[in-house]
């Protein structure tokens, strides 16, 4: 039975949603895990209704190994790397004899499949001002026996890991299930990352001409756009912090020619057509910083500016002029 949601008292209208890393967790814990993730969004938002919480991405899945179990899905052991060393001490050592325990069991190998889930939900006004949770959805799967009879491993490395495994049947090892990762304030986390930064990082200019062009006010910013982020401690103890934007992806990337030698009417219609597909103004730019549009419809564009053409509003030409004075992307 799922447990019953903490619903939390809502925030004033000027104080932000306050997202509990614990309450999160439990969340995570208490839900059954599903392909589309409704429950758990809708857990979230029933916990927190105040707050305008989606889905973002998912992200590439990923594997790692798993445990060990019986052919009939009786769990011998969670952690395969941590059974093997702890059971080859327990056979004395004696290489010959696991492999003989492990082959009278018939024990299966099992692997975690996962999946990590962003959503986000706007917190205030600027690009920088959300909140991302990530959770990863897992599945735990039996698909090898522990060792081949025929052609048994050497070492316990290459039992843990085989380059050629005797396969089974896969079938899964229990429910999948969501395990709770982190939360990120993005203002707090972009502010700390300046704070070891000379200059500002090509993630902030980002979300500063975000801020400043027309896309601010007509578009939230984490609709769109999510964070992969880099956080960890150094050789030497320092913190070391590093973010990448990432495209959502939500709809199709719409294409846009290259500029081709078009200019005044003709390139400012181009650029309306991309806007009008990706649902905002100024998208083309934003696009083009993450190499999904080609940097020379930039240069065109600015070289139309010089030229006295206006067909971009006074925000987004200033944002341009200081990209081309000094160009970065993603």
């Amino acid at each position: 039975m799922i447990a019953d949601v903490r619903v939390l008292p809502e925030a004033d209208a000027d104080t932000p949603v306050r997202f509990d890393g614990h309450l999160l967790d439990k969340l995570c814990k208490d839900t059954l895990a599903s392909s589309d993730d409704a429950a758990l969004l809708e857990r979230m938002r029933q916990a927190y209704p105040g707050s305008p919480l989606h889905l973002a991405r998912l992200g590439h899945e990923w594997y790692r190994l798993g445990g060990i179990v019986k052919p009939n899905g009786a769990r011998i052991a969670a952690d395969m790397g941590e059974w093997a060393e702890r059971t080859f001490i327990e056979c004395g050592q004696n290489f010959n004899t696991l492999l003989a325990h492990c082959e009278e069991g018939g024990f299966l190998a099992t692997h975690h499949t996962g999946v990590t889930l962003y959503l986000v939900a706007q917190t205030g006004p600027r690009a920088e001002d959300f909140v991302q949770i990530e959770v990863d959805r897992t599945q735990e799967t039996a698909d090898r026996y522990l060792i081949d009879a025929a052609n048994p491993p050497e070492d316990l490395e290459e039992l843990i890991d085989p380059i050629e495994p005797v396969g089974v049947e896969p079938f899964a090892v229990g429910a999948a299930r969501y395990t709770y990762r982190r939360k990120t304030e993005v203002a707090l986390f972009m502010r700390e990352l300046g704070r070891h930064r000379p200059d500002r990082h090509p993630a902030q200019r980002f979300m500063d001409d975000w801020n400043a062009s027309s896309a601010g006010p007509r578009k939230v910013f984490c609709e769109d756009w999510s964070l992969r982020l880099f956080q960890h401690i150094g050789r030497h103890g320092e913190q070391i912090m590093n973010v990448e934007i990432v495209h959502n992806r939500t709809r199709e990337v719409p294409r846009l020619e290259g500029p081709d030698g078009k200019k005044g009417n003709a390139l400012a219609t181009l650029l309306n057509r991309f806007d009008a597909q990706a649902g905002y103004p100024f998208a083309w730019y934003f696009h083009m910083l993450k190499g999904l549009v080609s940097p020379h419809v930039g240069e065109a564009v600015h070289r139309d500016l010089s030229k006295d053409y206006a067909y971009l509003p006074d925000r987004d030409a200033a944002v341009l002029k200081q990209w081309a004075a000094e160009p970065y992307c993603l």
